[in-house]
């Protein structure tokens, strides 16, 4: 059965006010510690605090009275910093948190009104990459929309692990899912492990379906393909992951549109004619 277009997310969460001023300077929020979140993010970006100083448009000597919890920075110097980090927008609301102030980008849901013009960028994009599969996943990989041409590629899989809301990376590695037709499953394996390391939780469900397997020598070397027997024949697909690189609002910002190309001719014909067959007039 084809998911729709275009699916929604259910969770609508607004900006929090939560930590705003107490009594010591407007924004200050004593119980949580700022310092040490701000040098933590700095640290694990190996900047000295020179270097964000620099970025930041401040000295070190106010960097290092920030950092110590000497001096608490205003609203405008705490976006600075988050900025000058290069933080994702939801760490920038986390960083905004914990110095006090409420969060500076919108976290919507997707069926938002404002959000309708995003939906129709979605809906557009996915039906102009038929007859190839695409799919848009949020931060945690679960589904938020997809195309037609994916039903070939989840075709066997378990109902329960396709359709809205389920997690595209549990459906790759799952023995139920597609786990029993990638034929280069070390290797594809290996890259879906590598972007869900951030996600401790799925990220040890999903290692516990994958055996100690030596990656073969024959893949592509410019890219891991994803080597996947179906019933038009085994399909050689690479994939691109597009962002919304300008965005302003949390829900877009970590949007991912992941593009599943052919890799060789013989994949491109079977996706084309298998599509032309499908809507063949009878």
């Amino acid at each position: 059965m084809s998911m729709p277009m275009i699916l929604t997310t259910s969770a609508n969460i607004h900006n929090s006010l939560q930590g705003m001023a107490g009594s010591r300077p407007t924004g200050y929020n004593g119980r949580v510690d700022f310092s040490h979140a701000l040098r933590e993010r700095r640290t694990r970006r190996h900047l000295s605090q020179l270097d964000l100083a620099l970025r930041a448009g401040t000295t070190q000597r106010h960097l290092s009275f920030i950092e110590s919890g000497r001096s608490a920075p205003g609203r405008n110097m705490v976006l600075r910093l988050a900025e000058s980090l290069g933080l994702p927008l939801r760490e920038r609301n986390e960083l905004m948190l914990a110095a006090g102030y409420a969060p500076a980008y919108p976290e919507s849901s997707l069926d938002d009104p404002a959000l309708a013009p995003v939906r129709t960028a979605i809906d557009h994009i996915l039906k102009g990459h038929l007859p190839y599969p695409a799919l848009v996943v949020d931060r945690n990989g679960d589904v938020v929309a997809a195309n037609e041409a994916l039903d070939l590629i989840t075709e066997g899989a378990d109902p329960g692990l396709v359709g809205p809301g389920t997690n595209a990376y549990r459906l790759a590695l799952h023995p139920h899912g597609m786990a029993p037709r990638i034929l280069n499953f070390a290797e594809w394996a290996r890259h879906i492990l590598e972007r869900t390391s951030q996600l401790e939780e799925l990220h040890a469900e999903l290692t516990q379906y994958v055996p100690e397997l030596e990656p073969s020598a024959g893949h592509l070397g410019f890219s891991v393909p994803l080597r996947l027997r179906t019933s038009r024949g085994e399909l050689r697909l690479i994939t691109t992951v597009t962002t919304f690189a300008t965005a302003v609002d949390v829900t877009l910002a970590e949007l991912k549109l992941e593009a599943f190309l052919p890799a060789d001719q013989a994949t491109a014909e079977a996706l084309t004619t298998g599509r032309e067959r499908k809507h063949r007039p009878r």
